[in-house]
């Protein structure tokens, strides 16, 4: 089965080694010197005396994120899948630090960070994020984007893994997916997880005894740059450059 197929089927699909290890190690020490210098902004979460475990708005503090988004296998995978015009338009860091793990329930992924909220029929429940105005998408918006997951450690069962409900893409409401057996995913350092934003996901926690961080940069890909009812994405990178 190829990671087209898999895709449309389970709603994920791994590209493996599609970031080099030395992008992946530039990645860390480039988001390491960012989270230090800003360390008391907004957009960086971190907890009571510990390291940062995650971090909103990223496109801003690190414009060239986009990059790895911009390599072979990740580009071609968003060209085949989105079309040419493919953007980023919302990025996203998760990292479960020793010492320091955290879980999330089983949820998808429905938000969009705007620039400005308005009345709509389209988008709900606005928010503000870090700042930045976020709204509720419709199925039909969410069909048209697609998550890469671009890990940056070793995704093993030790580092509080990502399970997935295959095949639960297709459906909005979570209450409405179909009983299916949750598949926990291992990975690493280097590989790419593409992920349908509806796609019912959850993490657990680390293991008390790991020393294994789990560094994720997490980017949100939309194929179109125009939205319903005059709403504009806060960011829209291209992919193509």
């Amino acid at each position: 089965m190829t990671w087209a197929e898999q895709l449309e089927r389970d709603g994920y699909a791994l590209l493996p080694a599609a970031i080099a290890p030395a992008a992946v190690a530039e990645a860390v020490r480039t988001w390491s010197e960012i989270t230090a210098a800003n360390a008391e902004a907004d957009a960086v979460l971190t907890g009571s005396a510990g390291p940062a475990y995650g971090a909103r708005n990223v496109l801003d503090l690190w414009p060239g994120v986009v990059s790895l988004v911009r390599t072979g296998p990740v580009r071609n995978a968003l060209r085949v899948t989105l079309g040419p015009g493919a953007g980023v338009v919302r990025g996203l860091y998760f990292d479960k630090p020793p010492g320091h793990s955290w879980a999330l329930p089983w949820h998808k992924d429905y938000s969009l960070a705007v620039k400005e909220r308005r009345p709509s029929s389209h988008f709900t429940k606005p928010t503000v994020k870090a700042g930045v105005p976020h709204v509720i998408a419709p199925q039909s918006v969410l069909d048209r984007m697609l998550t890469v997951r671009i890990h940056l450690d070793p995704m093993t069962p030790d580092n509080g893994p990502l399970r997935v409900i295959p095949g639960s893409h297709r459906f909005y409401d979570q209450r409405n997916d179909e009983p299916r057996d949750a598949v926990t995913l291992e990975c690493g350092a280097g590989d790419a997880l593409l992920m349908r934003p509806l796609l019912t996901h959850a993490s657990g926690h680390s293991r008390a005894e790991t020393g294994l961080h789990r560094r994720i940069v997490h980017l949100e890909c939309a194929a179109d740059c125009v939205l319903a009812d005059g709403f504009e994405w806060m960011w829209f990178c291209n992919v193509e450059g």
